[in-house]
């Protein structure tokens, strides 16, 4: 299933895409919200399949009719999860970024953290701090989590805790992260860094998530064009590792890393974002999003 909230922030209602890739139901009569809660109810979650399945839920209002992520109607897509726990980050995961930024290939996971509070929708606007200078890019693989993982024992544990999947933007502000001093987590946590969805695809659907195709665009131009299969701990290691040092309940976030491109990556002049850009992203079967940078 693909799971979406639409509507204004702080408003939005819970729905369902339909098979079509293209209708909008509305699940209000069902559940009141995607979140954990729902995310760990079997029963709920079949409740929806079966009424999926049998054509009974009805369109959404304001659909139009096309693929969300190209809906001219105005209806807002909000970020699939409500009330997120925690979101935890891992850093330098994948072979070819660990690579580019010339760091080296970290012998455990690197955990930092995002405030849920960082989590807009997908196509909503991304704000340039300010004082910022190195603004950057990273599309990522969202893991979310669906049961309570503790003291996990191997990785395909860790892999039947996840609820499902979805997209993510991990913008980062790099002198904020790297030059100021501290942890990373400066320059992790500015409003609005954290763009998700546009749908939670649930984990029956994403057979390998070892194999998805990530990419992003800056003004149209390709700047990541990568692959799961580049990272370094997979998806089952990195539920299982995190377990180890922190409980993860239902509706917490994973954000697995990002490949090659960000702007940290590149020559001297670095193309760090400015107001004004697009950065337009996507994951394969995960979605797409697109978002227009302003200064905070």
């Amino acid at each position: 299933m693909k799971l979406l909230r639409v509507g204004t922030a702080g408003a939005e209602r819970p729905a369902l895409l339909d098979q079509d890739g293209t209708t909008l139901r509305d699940l209000s009569g069902l559940v009141t919200d995607i979140d954990g809660a729902l995310l760990a109810d079997d029963a709920a979650l079949d409740r929806i399949r079966a009424a999926a399945a049998s054509g009974e839920l009805p369109v959404l209002d304001g659909s139009s009719g096309e693929p969300p992520e190209l809906d001219g109607s105005g209806l807002r897509i909000g970020p699939p999860l409500a009330r997120i726990g925690k979101i935890v980050c891992i850093g330098l995961n994948y072979h070819d970024h660990a690579a580019e930024t010339g760091a080296e290939i970290p012998a455990e996971p690197i955990i930092f953290f995002k405030a849920p509070d960082t989590v807009v929708g997908p196509d909503d606007t991304v704000l340039v701090p300010r004082g910022s200078v190195k603004t950057d890019w990273e599309v990522e693989l969202a893991v979310v989590i669906g049961r309570t993982a503790r003291y996990l024992d191997s990785a395909a544990d860790g892999l039947a805790h996840v609820a499902g999947y979805a997209v993510s933007h991990d913008v980062s502000e790099r002198e904020f992260q790297i030059e100021r001093g501290g942890t990373w987590d400066k320059g992790k946590n500015c409003e609005t860094f954290n763009p998700l969805g546009p749908w939670l695809v649930t984990a029956d659907e994403v057979p390998d998530p070892q194999a998805l195709a990530l990419r992003l665009r800056v003004n149209g131009e390709l700047k990541q064009d990568g692959t799961t299969a580049e990272q370094i701990f997979g998806v089952g290691e990195v539920v299982r590792y995190v377990s180890q040092f922190m409980t993860l309940y239902p509706g917490d976030v994973i954000n697995t890393g990002t490949p090659a491109g960000v702007a940290l990556g590149k020559p001297e002049p670095k193309p760090y974002l400015r107001a004004g850009d697009v950065v337009e992203l996507e994951i394969e079967g995960l979605g797409r999003q697109r978002q227009e940078f302003k200064d905070a």
